[in-house]
């Protein structure tokens, strides 16, 4: 052997101890990357109930939406129907009311009045005349 082929042979060796050192981290990260492809089929597998429970809760949730919308016309409605039973009560019992409320309070004042002109301005109840006695 020559001393070229010696060179060659300890260059060819070399070379299979570089690729080997190679080969090493090339599996460990195809092995990775396998895990990771099992990882990522494992989670879309279990996306698939999940979004299904999602859509479900969404559709029931809709449901409900429209139920309290209904609700909600419904209330619109009535308190409508109250605000126009409210303004006829006022119409027509309001105006009466307020005239009789001031009719009695007129006459109820005219009372008062006729009594204290019967009294006279020293009246049977009056604390000035018993202190004016007392003086």
């Amino acid at each position: 052997m020559s001393a070229g082929q010696i060179a060659a042979l300890i260059a060819a060796g070399a070379f299979v101890l570089l690729v080997l050192l190679l080969a090493i981290p090339l599996i460990k990260l195809g092995r990775t990357l396998d895990e990771a492809t099992i990882a990522i089929r494992k989670a879309h597998e279990n996306t698939d109930p999940l979004l299904i429970g999602a859509n479900d809760t969404i559709t029931h949730v809709n449901t409900q939406l429209e139920r309290v919308d209904g609700i909600t016309a419904n209330a619109q409605a009535v308190s409508g129907n109250v605000s126009a039973l409210s303004s006829v009560f006022t119409a027509t019992l309001g105006g009466p009311l307020v005239k009789t409320a001031a009719f009695s309070y007129g006459v109820s004042k005219a009372i008062r009045a006729r009594r204290k002109a019967k009294e006279g301005p020293e009246g049977k109840h009056s604390r000035r005349g018993k202190k004016g006695a007392k003086s």
